[in-house]
């Protein structure tokens, strides 16, 4: 991995990749995601036992194999593949395989049964599940220059920026085809195209079964004009400065990365058919059971804030079955939820 020196310029691939993955970086701290930013994962235990429903169906499309695996990229602290593990039944969870793929040193605590790895295992017959992964796949950042071409922003360890050369190559085909930059000065985007390759080389793990990415998103048809690159730091939103402070974190283009046979749709709708809707307990059961009314009221407000407009249920969730059915709609998604998604040999 290359480190940028202080007072180096360099493109913001590179400046996020050392201050986010380097020696000192913030992925390497001892004290994990959590105690910066809120993912669904820690919003509520709701969201692993969905994602717990989501491995069950998969399982019942592969014909239910003696060994069924379970793969949490970005795992953080290994929160999402214990709660998943755990909501199991127990038919299920006797052939489930767990595995957590993080940089990070493996927590004391964690069961076990978890298997911690830095890469992806190969050969995957069963679940990849990427939660908050792909926009910390650092990208390059592009801003249209006062003669209207798009350059690369340049960056140093305390933040400032400047503009470096044209975007070309490859950067430019992807740019031209899924995020195009009207010649108008001070319009921004962030490149995926490295998105779009680790995203199929995690898919490219799996054998038989289902990947599944969710994260921050946008698509073709709405980019923002000044793109989303943001950092994170205890809770808050910061600037972002790459010099391993904060998080650093740009939304992610779920289209581009999708490839054949793939699907986006929002986490609302991937939790409402998973059973977690947010609906109301029925109010006579205050009266019946008080302490059951108060515990599904509880549940209720949790899954109302993983399915929230304007909030988390507005992420996408990119959907990528390997030689099986889509597993997780039974019916024909509703209108407006599918992706219309070219061959990548196209692009």
């Amino acid at each position: 991995m290359t480190e940028v020196a202080k007072g180096e310029w360099s493109g913001w691939r590179a400046a996020a990749e050392a201050a986010l993955y380097g020696a000192d970086g913030f992925y390497r701290g001892a004290e994990g995601p959590a105690a910066h930013f809120r993912t669904s994962v820690h919003a509520s235990p709701l969201f692993a036992r969905a994602v717990a429903r989501l491995l069950c169906r998969v399982d019942e499309a592969l014909g239910r194999p003696a060994a069924l695996d379970f793969v949490d990229m970005a795992a953080g602290r290994g929160e999402l593949v214990a709660g998943v593990l755990a909501a199991l039944p127990a038919d299920v969870a006797a052939r489930a395989r767990g595995y957590a793929v993080e940089i990070a040193d493996r927590p004391k605590t964690l069961d076990h049964r978890i298997e911690w790895l830095a890469e992806p295992p190969r050969g995957v017959t069963g679940l990849l599940f990427a939660n908050e992964w792909l926009d910390n796949v650092p990208v390059e950042v592009a801003e249209v220059d006062s003669a209207g071409v798009p350059r690369l922003v340049l960056v140093r360890r305390d933040g400032r920026e400047r503009l470096g050369e044209p975007v070309s190559g490859a950067q430019a085909q992807w740019l031209a085809r899924w995020w195009p930059l009207p010649a108008e000065e001070g319009l921004r985007a962030e490149i995926g195209l490295p998105r779009d390759e680790a995203w199929a080389s995690a898919v490219a793990a799996v054998d038989r079964g289902l990947a599944v990415a969710v994260d921050y998103a946008h698509t073709a048809d709405a980019r923002p004009p000044f793109g989303t690159l943001t950092g994170f730091r205890q809770g808050r939103e910061t600037a972002p400065v790459p010099d391993g402070s904060c998080d650093i974190t740009a939304h992610v283009a779920l289209d581009a990365c999708t490839l054949p046979g793939g699907r986006v749709l929002t986490q609302r709708e991937a939790l409402h058919t998973l059973g977690v809707t947010g609906a109301r307990p029925p109010l006579e059961l205050a009266s019946a059971q008080p302490a059951a009314y108060v515990r599904a009221l509880a549940s209720a407000g949790e899954a109302a804030e993983l399915t929230a407009v304007g909030g988390l249920g507005d992420f996408g969730w990119l959907l990528q079955p390997v030689g099986i059915a889509d597993a997780l709609l039974r019916e024909p998604p509703a209108a407006g939820l599918l992706v219309d998604v070219p061959d990548h040999e196209e692009q």
